[in-house]
């Protein structure tokens, strides 16, 4: 369906619709994002919760299943003709458009209790992401962007004095010395898989602090400039789909293992841009070129 013939979506799409300039996919993300939550957050910590193991090993959840068949219900709805891919179901072909939907990133840490999950929501309008929403209701947390209109973060809707969220466009850090770098980094062993451990080791000590989060906490965080790399080296395109466009939209760059700006490869190399081409190459350096024995990094 072209953009003359879809109808303005007039949902509500909660207190982030007060963000001036919001276009239309943008307002109808954020708004499958709310709905997402409200499904996300009655499952979670419930001593009940359905889980299974899927072939891959990974763990889905009744609640992974249930959001993603009602943000499909609403695309169908309200974006008849778009496609929708998602990390739980078949994917629904479209025409130029389609909406990549992952329902419960870092299911491992929801069956757990833990809050750091998130629901993650993208557009992709002829090959290229436009829309990017990451959702973490236990955290209090949400990040948005749309091509050409900034990054923009906030805390929960019931935030400040008239119940609005206080949003605040995102921007990355200046940081251009590896020796001054927060990096985050989680997966070892599939760091191992692709034989960069020693890269990977060698970025490490360059660093000066680094911790293990390679999904989208530590994404977002650079995207805010909290923090000033992020790499995953097992990402599919429901993961990767918000973030490339959320840490672009805040000044940043985002990549394959190869410098290539694709959400296809598994892999995602988030920076602040300033510091990409020197974290792929020593990465990629091998393991005889090595920093020295000394360690940049601050203590815990």
């Amino acid at each position: 369906m072209s953009s003359a013939m879809r109808r303005p979506f007039t949902g509500r799409c909660g207190a982030d619709g007060r963000v001036t300039g919001m276009d239309d996919d943008l307002s109808f993300a954020l708004f499958l994002a709310d709905r997402a939550d409200t499904i996300t957050m009655s499952r979670f910590r419930h001593a009940d919760l359905d889980v299974r193991t899927k072939p891959d090993r990974s763990a889905v959840t009744e609640a992974d299943l249930a959001t993603e068949r009602a943000l499909r219900s609403l695309i169908a709805e309200h974006r008849p003709g778009d496609g929708i891919v998602g990390e739980e179901f078949d994917e629904t072909p479209g025409e130029g458009r389609r909406w990549i939907l992952d329902p419960v990133d870092h299911t491992d840490n929801y069956t757990r209790g833990i809050e750091v999950f998130a629901t993650l929501i993208a557009l992709e309008e002829q090959g290229r992401i436009t829309v990017g929403v990451v959702s973490a209701p236990a955290m209090g947390r949400r990040w948005w962007a749309s091509r050409g209109q900034g990054a923009h973060t906030s805390g929960p809707p019931w935030n400040g004095a008239d119940g609005a969220q206080s949003a605040r466009r995102m921007r990355v850090s200046d940081v251009d010395d590896l020796a001054d770098v927060h990096l985050s980094y989680a997966a070892l062993d599939h760091w191992e898989r692709r034989g960069l451990v020693p890269g990977l080791i060698q970025l490490s000590k360059a660093a000066r602090y680094e911790f293990a989060s390679a999904c989208f906490w530590g994404q977002m965080l650079v995207a805010e400039g909290r923090c000033d790399v992020s790499l995953n080296p097992r990402a599919k395109i429901w993961d990767n789909a918000p973030i490339q466009v959320i840490v672009e939209e805040a000044g940043g760059r985002f990549s394959d293992l190869a410098g290539e700006p694709r959400i296809d490869r598994n892999c995602a190399v988030v920076t602040n841009g300033l510091l990409h081409d020197e974290v792929l190459a020593l990465l990629s350096r091998p393991p005889d070129e090595t920093l020295g024995e000394g360690d940049g990094r601050s203590a815990v």
